[in-house]
């Protein structure tokens, strides 16, 4: 074609997708969700063509946002050779998601798992919990005690205190060492602005946000108060308050024991303290009240054939803070040209109370402190661009529980909580990576990392004598990556990567040490002979951008050895299976994303996204038997469509007003591994059903100062969970936010 097609033309043809988009979903049809994800790829290769000649003149419109702290090297987004995806303070600002996990859950290769309506746990790319990781301004958040599986401390960091999120997808060994298999989540928190001030002016500065949902009856407030002297030093305060109800769900309706309450707060200073230093010092802290795991309690609902759980109380408090002091400079010297060295603290506290069906009263709890400091230094050598640095992190935990008895009004003391007590996690690594352009059109970049892990146990229970036992053991590992992109056509606009990234998680206290209830029907016990896993992934990946449109696809492969499993050990405890872990499997990962960004006439713009995720494990069973199934909480094949649109400066409605209607479609989740087929509280037999979600939002600035968002969610009013999940999600609802600066 030699121009657009008008808009009139392709709203009709809009107009006919959204009626057969309602009419499919609506059928009882296995096959519908394919047949909507291929039609929303079809209409995005359709509007490829309508845009194809405004494509010609500006290959520098793409993401020209910096990221830094995913990749440990400041640069634009759109020429990193890893699959990135950033969103904004801005995204935050009009999504206003629940928990942290929850604004990811539009990304390609994501899927947020929430055993609990406060616990929010990704999968990406196939793996969560100790097999992801999180960072905070370049701080690991992660520590000793994190389960292999699905869990809960992604959802303690309180999105309001961020200005952007990074998740690097696939391996990043090299960067953060154990534990960046699957994905790294980077998490640049917001600072109190004195740069942007005018120079020794004094500022003061406030923001007042309000969120209210009908599908959990939640009130969310959070205030904030920037102030100080421009360019000299900014101090940054912040206190969020969020009381959940319980969340009502389509045809199930109020289900008890949802709701929940938060607290966080957080401070910040910033200073200049010379030309070429400046400092920071941040503290957090974060507090979550009674939040449930109603799936095994007698108060779950069914859906689709769960069953219902028999613990009459199960229930978590949490408590965490973050303290730490930057050091960032630009220093004078030829062969640094930037520094950023970190000290911090980071404390975290769980305890939890569960009354199984005999009524008998668990109280445990452990306690965890880490220190650690770290530095990353950038240089210029030969033309070539290094990223280097150190760390070294120092973790104590303490773990206990008693046992209550009522009937005979008897206390007694175990010899450990969920993980063993006293126990300590010493982490050491030192890594270097350095980019290297071969030719205009070729890029290398190559890194490597020597990490050093040693776990030291006091005292935790024998899982066969049951006598207090210790463990003192270190492990080493050596992880590296290639990665090379070619870049071609006119101005460079398209470009095509590859890499392949070694990875690894070292054994972990939690692994170690771990005694209590896993899964629905399993009882963990210690594991005293594991060694760290070994992942290797090659990666293929292209990308293709102009000013109306970016494109990208990618093919990844991740081989894994020596997983450590959970394997059953023959013996029934309280009428659960004891389960304890093994390097026993092997296996692989695969998947393909694809992404494309159209901008169309009249302030329209296409987003879409689709997901295809495939693996398997093969494991020993009795009798030396190997078999090969799935792994566990596989994501279904997933597809996302999203139709913007943004008016500026409309006579009669504010400065700006944009509207957006986003369409998630998620096929069934049928590819069960053993576990998953026996925790039947939070997976229907045969598969968590596939669902069409579809979410109609929109928001106006009144003002410079004044911001309202409105969106109608679960239009549909689909009676659905997120696989594995231990309650559904909201059916159709309502939620407002306010903003109000001043």
């Amino acid at each position: 074609m030699s121009g657009r097609v008008p808009l009139a033309t392709k709203t009709n043809l809009m107009h006919r997708f959204a009626r057969w988009v309602k009419n499919t979903a609506g059928q009882n049809n296995p096959f519908s969700s394919l047949h909507i994800a291929g039609l929303c790829f079809a209409v995005l290769i359709t509007n490829m063509a309508w845009t194809d000649t405004a494509w010609a003149d500006d290959r520098n419109a793409y993401m020209d946002m910096v990221v830094s702290y995913g990749t440990r090297h400041a640069r634009a987004q759109k020429d990193v050779i890893y699959t990135l995806h950033v969103l904004t303070s801005e995204d935050l600002e009009k999504n206003l998601p629940r928990t942290l996990p929850e604004s990811l859950s539009a990304l390609p290769g994501v899927l947020v798992q929430k055993t609990a309506s406060g616990h929010g746990s990704p999968y990406i790319r196939g793996f969560t919990g100790n097999r992801t990781l999180a960072v905070i301004d370049g701080i690991r958040y992660n520590n000793a005690t994190y389960r292999d599986g699905a869990n809960e401390y992604f959802s303690h960091i309180d999105t309001f205190t961020l200005e952007q999120i990074e998740l690097l997808s696939g391996p990043a060994a090299t960067l953060y060492g154990s534990e960046a298999v699957g994905g790294t989540l980077s998490l640049k928190t917001r600072d109190s602005g004195y740069q942007s001030e005018a120079a020794h002016r004094p500022f003061t500065h406030g923001r007042q946000v309000l969120r209210l949902s009908s599908g959990d009856r939640s009130v969310v407030s959070r205030t904030e108060m920037d102030m100080g002297r421009g360019e000299i030093w900014g101090l940054r305060l912040g206190l969020s308050v969020k009381n959940f109800g319980d969340v009502r769900a389509a045809k199930l309706g109020r289900l008890p024991h949802t709701g929940y309450g938060e607290t966080a707060w957080d401070v910040r200073l910033d200073a200049k303290l010379n030309a070429t230093w400046a400092a920071s010092l941040v503290h957090q802290n974060l507090s979550q009240d009674d939040v449930w795991r109603t799936h095994s309690t007698i108060f779950s609902k069914p859906f689709a054939g769960t069953s219902i759980g028999t613990d009459l109380e199960r229930l978590k408090d949490q408590r965490r803070q973050l303290s730490y002091l930057k050091l960032k400079g630009l220093p004078e010297h030829r062969l640094v040209e930037s520094a950023e060295i970190t000290v911090s603290r980071q404390s975290r506290t769980e305890t939890e109370r569960r009354v199984p069906a005999n009524g008998l009263v668990i109280d445990q709890s452990f306690s965890s402190r880490l220190w650690a400091a770290n530095a990353v230094f950038e240089s210029t050598l030969s033309g070539a661009q290094l990223s280097y640095g150190l760390d070294y992190s120092f973790e104590h935990i303490d773990s206990d529980r008693t046992d209550f008895d009522p009937l005979t009004n008897t206390r007694t003391p175990r010899i450990q909580g969920p993980v063993g007590d006293d126990a300590s996690y010493q982490q050491t690594g030192v890594f270097v990576q350095g980019g290297f352009s071969l030719s205009d059109a070729l890029e290398l970049e190559i890194g490597s990392r020597f990490s050093h892990i040693r776990a030291d146990i006091g005292r935790f229970e024998d899982p066969f004598a049951h006598n207090p036992i210790s463990f003192d053991k270190g492990w080493s590992d050596i992880s590296s990556s290639v990665r090379v992109r070619y870049k071609w056509g006119n101005q460079t606009r398209s470009n095509i990567w590859a890499s392949v990234s070694e990875a690894f998680r070292a054994p972990n206290i939690a692994d170690i040490s771990r005694f209590g209830r896993s899964r629905s029907t399993e009882f963990e016990v210690a594991s005293l002979a594991l060694k760290p896993e070994k992942f290797i992934t090659g990666e293929i990946g292209y990308r293709f951008s102009t000013q109306v449109i970016r494109v990208s696809a990618s093919y990844y492969y991740t081989d894994m050895h020596d997983y450590i499993d959970t394997v059953p050990t023959g013996r029934i405890v309280d009428g659960l299976f004891e389960v304890s872990k093994r390097n026993s499997a092997s296996g692989h990962v695969q998947g393909i994303e694809i992404m494309a960004n159209i901008e169309l006439d009249a302030g329209f713009s296409i987003e879409s996204h689709a997901t295809w995720l495939e693996g398997n494990l093969s494991r020993p069973v009795s009798g030396g038997i190997i078999i090969t199934e799935p792994i566990s909480r596989i994501m279904p094949l997933t597809g996302y469509l999203a139709l913007n649109w943004t008016g500026k400066n409309l006579s009669g409605f504010g400065q700006d007003i944009w509207a957006r209607a986003e369409l998630t479609l998620a096929g069934k989740a049928d590819k069960l591994s053993t576990g998953d087929k026996e925790d039947t509280q939070r997976i229907p037999v045969g598969g968590t059903p596939g669902y069409a979600l579809l979410n109609l939002k929109s928001g106006w600035h009144l003002s410079d100062n004044l911001q309202l968002t409105l969106s109608l969610n679960n239009v549909l009013n689909e009676a659905y969970r997120t696989h594995g999940s231990g309650s559904n999600e909201p059916g159709r609802h309502v939620m407002t936010g306010f903003s109000l600066s001043f």
